[in-house]
């Protein structure tokens, strides 16, 4: 409500507050939003690796992987890695996010035969019931 001003002034520090209450709590969606205010510094200063490390959480649970498999191709907050990048855009393709499916395929344009097999293994590795994840 703070970010948009919904019965109280708009306060996007305030909302943040708030966002960083429910992420820390485990809550992907707000792990997500509070990364996306990251790599933009609405509400806080702009964070590239603060940003990698929420998106990370929100992954983990199934969401923002497309905003992840993003930050590993640019880059932003992490070293450029195509393979984690390929394999984030990989699950969230799976999930049906038809955006990751388009940045699969740009992810994979570059990269090597091993190096895509290396980013399958990983997909196989992440699946729900697999105790490792990358």
């Amino acid at each position: 409500m703070y970010d948009k001003g919904h019965g109280v002034p708009q306060d996007d520090a305030e909302a943040v507050t708030w966002i960083r209450k429910a992420a820390e709590q485990g809550f992907a969606l707000a792990q997500n939003t509070l990364a996306a205010w990251y790599k933009v510094g609405k509400g806080v200063a702009q964070d590239h690796a603060e940003a990698a490390k929420w998106f990370r959480r929100a992954a983990e649970q199934g969401n923002a992987q497309n905003n992840l498999g993003a930050i590993y191709a640019a880059g932003q907050g992490v070293p450029r890695d195509m393979i984690g990048a390929y394999t984030w855009f990989s699950l969230a393709a799976t999930a049906g996010n038809q955006s990751a499916a388009k940045n699969l395929d740009v992810a994979a344009q570059p990269m090597t035969a091993d190096e895509i097999a290396e980013a399958k293994r990983r997909v196989t590795e992440a699946k729900p019931g697999n105790e490792r994840r990358r």
